[in-house]
């Protein structure tokens, strides 16, 4: 028979083992109700963003739809300075919201946006006043065995639409720009640009400045060109260009059918490209006496640049960079434009 100490001793139960599952069974429900709660919490800031976005995008669809009626309105009645003014106003609201808006919703604000600034365009050149008729004086006939007269020199014909026009156009005649030249150096100065619609098509190997504030600029069917231009009141549309080189500021940039072209930007809306492919991006280093003032008047914002943030409408992969273009390197950068 046992002696009662051994007895009591056989009989106890051990703890260590026990006590250590019993401390570590807590831990592992608090580390899990931890981080059952932060995923809650993940979730809820999640749901409240997208509140915010949806309201946001509530009212900004809103408020466009209200000053777009109010362009239209305003380009009825001819008034097309304060349709301008308006205008411009809708596109900084349009560029001011794209960080909450879905990328169809930025589309269709732009493709808007387009259609109005080529409507004023129409409008503009419909209210200037006509010509005067007036009679010529008779070229008198070269006297028999004199010299023919030599022929003046042609200035570089203003820029024609034609068939196919690009998107935003007026079918009418633009207001400057150049069409057709090979191998020129072409320019434009302030009075000539100043607010004015450009169009530059079917250049070949040309090296255009545009020193001044035009309001649009179109870039269509250019091979080999250096397009330099000062700053753009609005839109900015480059069409159908292979291996160029292009210096712009502007508030919206869109590249239709374009390949192996180099964009030196400072534009405060995100660019879009469409149908593009082999197009590099870097921020707008070109500068020619007087650009401040042409900066102030354009109405952009120096201190914004969106010049690395490109939309793709060809490439609906968010977890993938589209590989229709790319930024620059540094170091290949060009600084020195003269």
């Amino acid at each position: 028979m046992a002696a009662p100490g051994e007895a009591a001793g056989a009989g106890a139960v051990p703890q260590p083992e026990g006590a250590a599952a019993a401390v570590v069974l807590p831990e592992r429900l608090q580390r899990r109700e931890a981080e059952r709660q932060q995923g809650v919490e993940r979730q809820r800031q999640k749901k409240e963003a997208q509140v915010v976005k949806e309201e946001q995008s509530e009212f900004f669809l809103a408020a466009f739809a209200r000053e777009r009626e109010a362009v239209e309105a305003l380009l009825a009645a001819g008034a097309l300075e304060e349709a301008a003014a308006r205008l411009q106003a809708l596109q900084k609201l349009l560029t001011g919201s794209v960080r909450f808006l879905a990328p169809y919703e930025v589309r269709q604000g732009q493709e808007a946006v387009a259609r109005l600034q080529g409507d004023l365009a129409a409008r503009r050149q419909q209210l200037q006043p006509k010509k005067k008729f007036a009679f010529r004086a008779l070229k008198k006939e070269a006297a028999p065995g004199s010299a023919p007269r030599p022929a003046e020199p042609v200035p570089p014909a203003p820029a024609a639409p034609g068939p196919g026009l690009a998107e935003g156009e007026s079918g009418g005649e633009p207001l400057c720009g150049f069409s057709g030249a090979e191998d020129a150096e072409l320019e434009l100065g302030p009075a000539e640009l100043r607010q004015r619609d450009v169009l530059l098509s079917e250049l070949r190997g040309c090296r255009v400045r545009l020193r001044g504030n035009p309001n649009t600029l179109r870039v269509r069917d250019c091979r080999g060109c250096t397009v330099l231009c000062g700053p753009v009141s609005t839109s900015v549309m480059v069409d159908g260009c292979r291996d160029c080189l292009l210096a712009l500021a502007c508030q919206q940039l869109r590249t239709h059918r374009t390949r192996d072209c180099r964009f030196y930007v400072q534009v405060t809306s995100r660019a879009v490209i469409e149908g593009c492919s082999e197009v590099s991006f870097a921020p707008y280093y070109w500068s020619y006496p007087g650009i401040e003032g042409d900066f102030e008047s354009s109405g952009l914002d120096r201190d914004s640049n969106n010049w690395n943030l490109v939309d793709d409408f060809d490439w609906l992969a968010t977890d993938k960079p589209s590989p229709n273009w790319s930024l620059i390197p540094e170091q290949e950068r060009i600084t020195c434009w003269d």
